[in-house]
């Protein structure tokens, strides 16, 4: 009964508009919708963060990101997307997490670095902006969004012994980007190798930083995306380094064998997105049946 109010339906509805926007914009750049499996034999990162299930008498679990499955389709399609849930089983009892989410997923082939990726997420805003018109006030896209390398960020913070940004450091630096750009959005590129999933691609000039990014909106993390690595034998050394075993993504490490482009891709989380345009603290206020630490129902 309560959804019926038009305040809170209006949220889903933009919602519903934006992803309405993500879709044609992306088909109109010659993109392939796609739709990967939620039930997998191993976890897309390494961790304990996965909800394991009894799939007919065998080990399985929720997909945290179709990661895996966007890259190997990179091989077939060359660019690719899709919008599905993911699953998370972190215990986080935050206003900015869920343990089940809606991701808009992206990547594609032929990149030169992770600025092509930067500058198609731009405009994938921008369509998903256009999409959503006069439902709320939306946000300007700037025609280039600023960005900032990690380690310049942690001098303007003073935190440079620190491996990531705090929610207070998003926050500082996006107040930032509003006085001195005047930009709801701000790409924090180049974040440490050593806080990025194995399959993310090193700046080759400066190898403990990667070629990744955040965007930030509003004083939030919304997306992260980056360059990933292309070549079979650079996956072998990463996981080496990072002592996991090459045996437990053999399907995955097979798709590189024979050959595969420069790509790179992001993941924007729908109920973050909805919420900031909304002005509101809380996700699950922009989640229609919340997952969370203490909900599985409704």
């Amino acid at each position: 009964v309560a959804l019926r109010h038009p305040v809170l339906r209006s949220r889903f509805e933009t919602a519903a508009a934006g992803v309405a926007g993500f879709r044609s914009t992306l088909d109109s750049m010659g993109f392939t919708e796609t739709h990967t499996p939620k039930i997998v034999q191993s976890a897309t990162e390494s961790g304990a963060n996965v909800f394991g299930i009894d799939y007919f008498g065998r080990r399985a679990y929720l997909a945290q990101s179709p990661q895996f499955y966007k890259q190997t389709l990179v091989g077939v399609f060359e660019r690719v997307y899709e919008v599905g849930p993911v699953f998370r089983a972190e215990p986080h009892d935050t206003a900015r997490h869920l343990a089940q989410y809606t991701s808009l997923d992206v990547e594609f082939g032929f990149i030169e670095s992770h600025f092509d990726v930067m500058a198609v997420l731009r405009d994938v805003l921008a369509g998903m902006v256009e999409r959503i018109g006069d439902r709320i006030e939306v946000p300007r896209v700037p025609a280039e969004i600023p960005w900032i390398h990690f380690a310049e960020a942690q001098k303007m913070l003073g935190v440079s012994d620190e491996p990531d940004l705090a929610p207070a450091h998003e926050r500082a630096l996006s107040e930032w980007a509003l006085a001195e750009y005047g930009s709801d959005f701000l790409y924090v590129t180049g974040y440490p190798m050593v806080k990025r999933p194995f399959y993310t691609h090193p700046d080759p000039d400066r190898p403990e930083f990667s070629r990744s990014f955040d965007l930030l909106f509003r004083g939030l993390e919304l997306v992260t995306g980056g360059q990933r690595l292309h070549n079979h034998s650079d996956y072998l050394a990463a996981l080496a380094e990072r002592g996991l075993p090459a045996e437990a993504y053999s399907s995955y490490l097979d798709v590189f064998r024979y050959g595969m482009p420069p790509h790179g891709g992001f993941a924007l989380g729908l109920e973050r997105w909805t919420a900031r345009l909304s002005g509101v603290q809380n996700i699950r206020q922009t989640t229609l049946f919340p997952r969370d630490l203490h909900r599985l129902n409704p």
